[in-house]
């Protein structure tokens, strides 16, 4: 990589935008569940809803958000959607209702469906074909730089103050940040092939439902969330029944993985130009499957650790690779229509934790044996992709 040159000025100003926004809201998501049972005394089921919320209307809102995005320009809507996401974080900390903390949830899971597809889209607008997966794990890095830094400081500052400065907190910076958006954005013109005013949204939809590669890249990206849902739900639980101190050895395994992906997303990202995409995804859901295994045979914390390295591994080859494939299936006036599209593929973020719930309940020791076959199967549904559109 040359240096500050090979990407365009406004890259890496949103590469550094998306650290510094995924750091805010790192200071507080992942302590809602925390927030809601202790501030709000809200009830177990009802904290579900909560986080649902935000997951559902991620889901099922990314294809709109990216509609509009393409109809009315990557500007418009990043800019609007910022400013309403910081309001966001400061309702979190004034309102003390529990309804209105769902709606919020769902209002959060919306502007994050709406921004992300439109910064990405964005980022494309100005990058060279030949750079874009470099893109692509660049910023899988940078979300995961913010993820150790965010959680951190959403600790700090809640024991130097009170529960609800975090939130504030990331509100004032989320509006700071859409001031330096303006001004970054109208410094640069824009490159965006506007989609035809005559377009309606069901035309899109239809459109996009009837495109058979995208149907079956996000059939496979759902059952590789599906199984990656696992991470946080019955792996804390499979840690907890096989060894002692499960909890403190989870918390380990979480910082082992931040560690892995930092240390090796570049060397395994300039690795992965060299072949093809489905050839990156392929080596990691091999390394998915491993984990997986390994996990399942694990009764003690050495083998906990070598298993969470391997699963890490495959994360790196696989995530940034999955957002990729589908911007080289996109038409130049529906990149960010596609990229809302694959927010569907968190579906199986849904499935996954009830049915590993399940699994865990009635099939404890095969639990991560059928795991690793889904993650496996995912590959037909791409080599399937691959063979209708040899770009990938």
């Amino acid at each position: 990589m040359k240096g500050l040159n090979y990407f365009h000025p406004l890259v890496w100003s949103i590469l550094l935008g998306t650290i510094f926004t995924r750091a805010a809201s790192f200071m507080t998501i992942p302590f809602l569940a925390l927030y809601l049972h202790n501030e709000l005394h809200a009830t177990p089921l009802v904290i579900g809803v909560t986080l649902g919320a935000a997951q559902l209307f991620a889901t099922f809102g990314g294809i709109f958000g990216g509609y509009l995005t393409d109809k009315l320009g990557r500007k418009l809507v990043i800019i609007f959607t910022i400013f309403v996401w910081s309001g966001v974080f400061i309702g979190f900390a004034l309102v003390q209702n529990v309804l209105l903390f769902i709606i919020l949830s769902s209002l959060n899971g919306l502007c994050r469906s709406f921004f992300e597809p439109a910064t990405q889209a964005l980022m494309i607008d100005f990058t060279e074909k030949e750079k874009r997966r470099r893109l692509f794990s660049i910023r899988y890095t940078s979300i995961n730089i913010a993820g150790v830094i965010g959680p951190v400081l959403g600790v700090w500052i809640s024991s130097l103050s009170s529960a609800v400065m975090p939130f504030v907190i990331t509100g004032v910076m989320y509006a700071a940040y859409g001031f330096v958006l303006i001004g970054l954005l109208n410094h640069f013109e824009m490159r965006q092939q506007l989609a035809s005013g005559r377009q309606t949204l069901p035309q899109m939809l239809k459109v996009v439902g009837k495109d058979t590669k995208l149907l079956l890249l996000l059939a496979g990206g759902v059952l590789i969330s599906l199984g990656y849902s696992q991470y946080d739900s019955t792996l804390p639980q499979l840690v907890n029944l096989s060894v002692e101190e499960g909890v403190k050895l989870y918390s380990i395994l979480l910082v082992i993985n931040a560690a892995i992906v930092l240390l090796l997303q570049l060397p395994i990202s300039v690795y992965t130009e060299k072949i093809s995409s489905f050839k990156s995804l392929s080596f990691g859901m091999c390394f998915f499957a491993a984990g997986f295994i390994l996990f399942n045979m694990a009764s003690s914390w050495a083998l906990f650790i070598i298993a969470m390295i391997v699963f890490s591994i495959g994360e790196i080859f696989a995530f940034p690779m999955m957002n990729a494939m589908i911007e080289e299936i996109a038409p130049d006036t529906q990149k960010a229509t596609y990229l809302g599209a694959s927010q569907l593929k968190n579906l199986g973020g849904f499935i996954g934790p009830i049915f590993g719930g399940w699994l865990l309940t009635h099939y404890i020791g095969e639990i991560y044996y059928v795991m690793a076959v889904i993650v496996l199967l995912s590959l037909v549904f791409y080599k399937k992709a691959l063979s209708m559109n040899k770009a990938i």
